[in-house]
C-alpha cells in the first residue's frame, strides 16, 4: 500500500472512551492504528465487519484476558472514521452500542454530505 489510511476521530466517543483506558492498553490500541493505517489487508484478528449492518466495522483490541472493540466505518475506503468503544464482557456485542455506532455513522455522512 502506497499511501497510508487517514484515522479521523468523530466526535468525542471513542476519545472519552481510550482516555479512561490504562496505559498499555491504549499502546496496543496505537499498535492496531499502525497496522490500519499501513497494512493494505488488515487480518480479521484485528478488523471485521459487523454482521447485520452497512458498511460497519469493528476494531479488535485482546490485552491481557480483556477485549476491546471500537466501532468505525471507511470513508472513500481510505480513511477510517472512529465512533465509539467499549470493554467487552460477554460474547454477544451489546445491541446498544451497535445502535450508538451505527446513528453516528448515519450522522457522520449526513453532515459530510451537507458541506
Amino acid at each position: 500500500m502506497n499511501e497510508q489510511r487517514h484515522i479521523i476521530f468523530y466526535k468525542h466517543y471513542f476519545v472519552d472512551f481510550y482516555l479512561e483506558l490504562n496505559e498499555k492498553v491504549q499502546e496496543k490500541i496505537e499498535y492496531v492504528f499502525i497496522i490500519l493505517k499501513t497494512v493494505k489487508k488488515v487480518p480479521k484478528k484485528f478488523l471485521d465487519h459487523v454482521t447485520g449492518t452497512d458498511g460497519l466495522y469493528e476494531i479488535r483490541i485482546e490485552f491481557e484476558s480483556n477485549i476491546y472493540r471500537i466501532f468505525c466505518c471507511f470513508d472513500k475506503e481510505n480513511i477510517v472514521v472512529l465512533f465509539n468503544g467499549f470493554q467487552k464482557k460477554s460474547q454477544k456485542t451489546p445491541k446498544n452500542e451497535i445502535e450508538l455506532a451505527l446513528n453516528l455513522k448515519l450522522e457522520y455522512f449526513k453532515i459530510k454530505n451537507k458541506k
